[in-house]
């Protein structure tokens, strides 16, 4: 069944709120700032005060002198929260499924399955943005589309004002004219790379195979392969449901203190992780430990991932933060599990140092090898050094394979080490990662 989804989008939402509890605001430029700030940026501003030049985020003053005659107005968070409730109270008679922003107007719904109750999806959500305007004052522009993405870019099409509809199969052909920057999550550094390619439209990406993407992309590039061809398979949750997580534990064997063995089992833990990470197009903002004593403790610790990653490497960094946090005490452990949150669309700002960019890069390049492996031979026919000492311990029933499925096995080296174990003698100045097949003496080097 195709699924049919309405994105009821409020232009302007604080602004929009101000004015039905002052109409003479109407028709005026308006500018929401917390005027007494000493940095006071732009919360939210009018339309009008768009054309002359505002931005969200925009210094105060600069805002002032590009709109000289708006109304300034500090922002009222509760106002704000209060409508948000009253949108999605009269949204829930149509659907259970209503995904809600935080407090910007835009209310995602899906209405798939729900025909013969209320009727095609366009009237639905007719219906209601003509009791959100009776009710509320307010007046939602709305799209119907079959998947979130289609949807929100169609409600930016025809902003402040107005309605579309996308059917079914219609996606690509919908998105191919447009900007790539009306879709979401192309960031800044996205639309810089590609215009040093002469890609500024849609469909000019859309024509590049996935190899190619990953030229001026490296490993964004699946997200905006998708992206580009209005591929979006995420779901509307249901009111109440809780954030999606990626989660997953491993109980030891016997108990266990044994610092390699915990680091092997979290590397484990960080590659599931990462791996359903980057399958849902997705990137943790926070990585959460949480461990459970034999004497019955349990210890939840958690650190944040500045820039959001789903890098394994740099994932685990993080984790192991929080691992350090919370491995306090000098009992044993029974239960290890990680815990990743907060996810959102992979951030694209590349790092302010040079080293800080070449470093991220190469990790990302590291990781799209080992996806490309793992996706021809099997999630197990290539593993990570490090997660060597929590392999050992799997019985040997699981741990045998086909002699027609090769394995691998790789380490990172010094230097030094590299060139001693590389035929070719490694460079000194690049990363040495070693690559060994089972049953084979020779490493071989790559970066």
């Amino acid at each position: 069944m195709d699924r049919s989804i309405i994105h009821l989008n409020v232009a302007d939402f604080a602004v929009a709120v101000e004015r039905t509890i002052d109409r003479r605001l109407a028709g005026r430029p308006v500018v929401i700032a917390p005027e007494g700030a000493a940095r006071a940026a732009v919360y939210d501003m009018s339309e009008e005060a768009y054309r002359a030049g505002v931005r969200k985020g925009m210094a105060l003053p600069r805002a002032a002198r590009l709109c000289r005659g708006a109304c300034i107005l500090p922002p009222h968070p509760e106002r704000y929260e209060q409508a948000m409730r009253a949108l999605l109270q009269r949204a829930l008679p149509y659907s259970p499924r209503v995904e809600a922003g935080d407090s910007d107007g835009h209310l995602f719904i899906d209405a798939t399955g729900t025909g013969r109750l209320f009727g095609p999806a366009m009237d639905v959500a007719w219906r209601l943005r003509r009791e959100i305007r009776s009710g509320l004052g307010l007046a939602p522009i709305w799209s119907v589309a079959p998947n979130k993405l289609t949807a929100k870019v169609a409600t930016r099409l025809v902003k402040p004002e107005g309605e579309y509809i996308v059917a079914a199969g219609e996606e690509q052909a919908f998105l191919a004219p447009l900007g790539l920057e009306v879709l979401p999550g192309i960031e800044r550094e996205d639309l810089l790379r590609l215009h040093e390619f002469n890609l500024t439209r849609v469909h000019e990406v859309a024509a590049l195979d996935l190899e190619e993407l990953r030229v001026p992309v490296g490993s964004r590039a699946m997200f905006l392969y998708e992206t580009v061809r209005g591929i979006d398979p995420s779901p509307v949750p249901a009111v109440g449901e809780k954030p999606t997580a990626v989660a997953s534990g491993h109980t030891f064997a016997t108990d266990t203190n044994d610092r390699d063995a915990l680091l092997a089992a979290l590397y484990r833990l960080v590659e599931r992780a990462g791996g359903e990470l980057r399958r849902r197009r997705r990137a943790t903002q926070r990585a959460a430990v949480v461990l459970d004593y034999s004497d019955g403790v349990r210890c939840v610790r958690q650190a944040a991932a500045r820039p959001a990653t789903a890098n394994d490497i740099t994932l685990f960094e993080t984790a192991c933060r929080a691992l350090f946090l919370a491995w306090a005490r000098r009992v044993r452990v029974r239960h290890l599990r990680l815990v990743c949150d907060r996810l959102v669309f992979p951030p694209a700002q590349l790092g302010l140092f040079e080293d800080d960019r070449q470093r991220t890069e190469k990790r990302d390049r590291l990781i799209g090898a080992l996806d490309a492996v793992r996706r021809r031979f099997g999630g197990d026919a290539l593993q990570v050094g490090r997660s060597l000492t929590a392999l050992e311990k799997i019985s040997t029933a699981k741990t045998q394979r086909s002699q027609r499925e090769p394995f691998f096995c790789l380490a990172a080296e010094t230097p030094a080490r590299a060139k001693q174990l590389s035929p070719a003698g490694g460079n000194s100045t690049s990363p040495h990662y070693l690559l060994r097949q089972e049953g084979c003496s020779t490493w071989t080097s790559i970066s």
